[in-house]
């Protein structure tokens, strides 16, 4: 039963791996973009590596993008605005003017000349505010006017404006007037016969800048087809790439065209396939432990597809650098949750993947690669914030250097460099931080454990140590002498101090349960034990471990911090109870599961480092004399027996790891207990 048992699961792993992997592979295939690529690679001053190529088809070689934004700026600075002007506004305003003329009983000559200086005014164009005033016609020399849908094209110093339209008027009344203009002036405000009425009409504008840039031509020339293009090993000048870049733009906006659409469906499939193999494959023969654990390779997959998917959208949108992708985001998560090589090997895949479709391949791949790495070895801890922020920068650094490097390759001179692409590599450096509140994110999403929660863990505060503390004190510090000890081994034979020590600290919390049915927690001679059966004194020993599971649950703890809770002893047997059991009823066949833990043995280094120390700290603490030998004769009695029961079978223990743990056990332990060297009496002298 067992046996179909272990089959089904493997069965079960297998056919949840293939639907994983056939998850990630339809959604990739629907993130990558199918179009048929150009097939040749080239470098700005690198040699050309193919074959001596000629146009396959006739093709306008095109503008540089610099080149051709220099002519859209130059479009932009001489557009002459245009300003449409109303007509019966002047007619209104000037008829206004007459009446009000008319009822001072001004002369019909001085009316006219009025009348007729303003319609003059409103004629050429009254405009709001000076031109230095108004964003479109700054540095503006002339304007159009659109009157009655005639365009004409006028220096835009003739324009009145409000004020001085006003200033030409009032001028005009005076000498018209003569003598009566201040009684005229203070009765009639001048300034209600002026509104403008020249008005820039935004959409009209922009839709007439609109198409003079599109009038600017982004071909310099044609090639013809049968037209050679380069040698094999000719060096690819900046003239030369131009062309080649214009060949490649052309073939992929023809690409579709007699092409057969499902070849390209099944070498994009085979592509991704490739690519997603290589990581299983890795997986499966160097992390078993992340293949065979469904959330950890789900959690590698998710993550490959969410950096594909985030770097598709970016590249899509025109006004954003595929560089402001933090890609290194990756290899950071999957080193502090899992291993550096994991991390790296992962960007490998996934820099492959987006490099199907970014721009420049080659340079893509290379930067995120180095950047990558770089950000892998630069973090090989996370206990601070600051840890991140020097990740972040060795980023930006890295990117920096690389991008220069090859900047210098392409352009052959420092003027030529586009320098402002650096600051994309700063916003990826800055969206780096973005790891921090992810690391929590993903850690209640897929249940991991990174060094800072850990770090959290270990704080004596939390409120399961302060409980342990106050209500088992003695167990609370057989659980401080443990961390230390176990922590002080794992850094000498490797493995992960932080969980060493949290998973130490609640190794015990069980105890919480019934505290004074365990010796550190008891008063010198006196034992609840005493009027107890020895099965019932087991079970109760015994139990403390299923008790310190369920507290832990129900505290939300980490699976790997239970772990230690529910491996601490294995299978071993409660032995003084069950010897003292045996030899009080020697006649009767014992059971000794009745006196054994449920386990299950220790499976990692830490673990069983967590172990072998509990129970060697224990029986030293019960050694009447603590000297050197006996101390040393304890720690290889403890490990011989623990390795004859087959308690460290499943843990990633050598022969190098045990020698190195029982000599900084020993170490330790004499220095605890001051065990001093035993100086040899001074012989006196016979005398003759």
């Amino acid at each position: 039963m067992k046996k179909l048992l272990t089959r089904l699961a493997r069965y079960y792993h297998f056919f949840y791996i293939a639907f994983v992997f056939i998850a990630t592979v339809f959604l990739l295939y629907l993130i990558i973009p199918g179009e048929s690529r150009f097939k040749y690679e080239f470098q700005k001053n690198a040699p050309w590596r193919h074959e001596t190529l000629v146009a396959p088809f006739n093709f306008a070689i095109l503008k540089g993008e610099e080149e051709v934004k220099l002519e859209q700026d130059s479009v932009k600075r001489q557009y002459i605005p245009y300003l449409k002007v109303d007509t019966l506004q002047g007619i209104a305003q000037t008829n206004n003017l007459a009446k009000v003329l008319k009822n001072y009983q001004v002369d019909s000559t001085a009316i006219q000349n009025l009348t007729q200086f303003l319609s003059d005014l409103y004629q050429t164009g009254l405009i709001e505010q000076a031109p230095a005033n108004h964003p479109a016609l700054t540095n503006k020399q002339e304007v159009i006017l659109i009157q009655d849908k005639v365009a004409t094209r006028v220096p835009i110093s003739e324009l009145y404006t409000l004020k001085s339209a006003y200033q030409g008027l009032s001028d005009t009344v005076r000498a018209s007037i003569g003598d009566r203009f201040e009684t005229f002036n203070q009765a009639v405000n001048l300034s209600d016969f002026l509104i403008a009425n020249a008005t820039y009409d935004e959409a009209l504008n922009t839709s007439e800048l609109q198409k003079q840039l599109n009038e600017v031509s982004i071909t310099q020339g044609m090639v013809q087809t049968g037209e050679r293009i380069i040698f094999k090993g000719d060096i690819v000048t900046p003239d030369k790439f131009v062309i080649l870049d214009s060949l490649k733009k052309t073939y992929e906006t023809k690409r579709g065209q007699n092409i057969e659409r499902y070849l390209l469906i099944i070498g994009k499939v085979i592509l991704i396939i490739s690519c997603l193999l290589v990581l299983i494959f890795y997986l499966y023969h160097f992390r078993p432990e992340i293949f065979n654990q469904k959330r950890r390779l789900s959690f590698i997959l998710v993550m490959i597809v969410l950096m594909v998917f985030t770097s598709r959208f970016v590249n899509d949108r025109d006004f954003i650098d595929l560089y402001l992708v933090p890609l290194a985001i990756l290899p950071i998560l999957l080193r502090i949750f899992f291993d550096s090589r994991t991390a790296i090997f992962a960007l490998l895949v996934t820099s492959l993947l987006i490099g199907y479709f970014a721009p420049n391949n080659f340079e893509y791949i290379f930067l995120n690669q180095v950047a990558g790495i770089i950000a892998v070895f630069s973090l090989d801890k996370l206990h601070r914030r600051s840890h991140l922020i020097l990740t972040a920068i060795w980023v930006f650094f890295s990117y920096a250097v690389v991008f220069l490097a090859l900047s210098m390759i392409q352009e052959g001179n420092i003027e030529s460099i586009p320098w402002q692409e650096l600051q994309w590599f700063g916003g990826n450096a800055l969206l780096i931080l973005l790891a921090y509140p992810l690391i929590y994110i993903f850690e209640k999403l897929f249940g991991f454990v990174s060094d800072v929660t850990l770090m959290e863990l270990s704080d004596t505060n939390q409120p399961l140590l302060r409980k342990l503390a106050q209500e088992a004190p003695g167990t609370f510090q057989h659980s401080m002498q443990i961390a230390n000890l176990a922590e002080e081994v794992i850094l000498r034979i490797g493995g992960n101090p932080f969980l060493v020590r949290a998973g130490a600290l609640y190794h015990d919390i069980g105890k919480t349960n019934q505290p004074a049915f365990f010796v550190e927690n008891q008063v010198a001679g006196m034992s609840p034990h005493s009027g107890l059966d020895n099965k019932e004194s087991a079970k109760i020993i015994i139990d403390h471990v299923t008790h310190g599971v369920k507290i832990a649950r129900r505290h939300k703890l980490p699976e790997m911090i239970i772990d230690f809770i529910s491996s601490h002893h294995g299978t071993t047997q409660a032995k003084y109870f069950y010897t003292t059991y045996k030899n009080d009823h020697p006649d009767e066949d014992v059971d000794p599961r009745e006196f054994t833990y449920p386990g299950p043995p220790p499976k990692s280094k830490e673990t069983s480092v967590v172990m072998l120390t509990d129970g060697i700290e224990a029986a030293a603490r019960a050694l009447k004399e603590k000297t050197q030998d006996n101390l040393r004769e304890l720690i290889e009695k403890m490990v011989k027996d623990k390795l004859e029961a087959g308690q460290l079978e499943n843990a990633d223990l050598t022969l190098r790891d045990i020698r190195i743990f029982k000599d900084t056990i020993l170490e330790k332990l004499m220095n605890i207990y001051h065990v001093r060297i035993e100086y040899p009496e001074e012989k006196t002298p016979n005398k003759k």
